[in-house]
């Protein structure tokens, strides 16, 4: 059961998006800030993260380039979420290191299949 890891202040979203994955056969860990994401990394190993941009303590963007600047967690694919869609944040996301990238309100499907590919991404010899 491939392991995400969901970093979101936002007490509903966390729970509408968690129980949907977890229908769908994943292992959801949440965090609430940027600080709480990169412990848990450490701590769950997840096989992938969401990552919200907009966080309390240290931000989404902040939270990926440390992330992707350590050898141990570089590897771990990084879908940004934000509701914020500016010109230019999908660029500046992939900058910071995420591996794609999509906008709330989530469309479940087209985040599902974003996931997906990642995950199966990561798999492949």
């Amino acid at each position: 059961m491939p392991k995400i890891l969901y970093v979101e202040d936002d007490e509903m979203n966390r729970d509408m998006l968690s129980r949907r994955l977890e229908r769908r056969g994943y292992q959801v860990v949440m965090a609430t800030d940027g600080e709480q994401g990169i412990a848990a990394v450490h701590s769950e190993n997840p096989d992938l993260i969401l990552m919200d941009l907009s966080l309390p303590v240290v931000d989404g963007w902040e939270a990926t380039r440390r992330l992707k600047e350590a050898p141990q967690t570089r590897s771990i694919p990084i879908i940004a979420l934000t509701a914020h869609a500016m010109v230019g944040d999908q660029r500046r996301a992939q900058e910071a290191g995420c591996d794609d990238y999509d906008t709330k309100p989530i469309e479940f499907s087209r985040l599902l299949a974003k996931i997906e590919t990642l995950l199966n991404r990561g798999a492949a010899p």
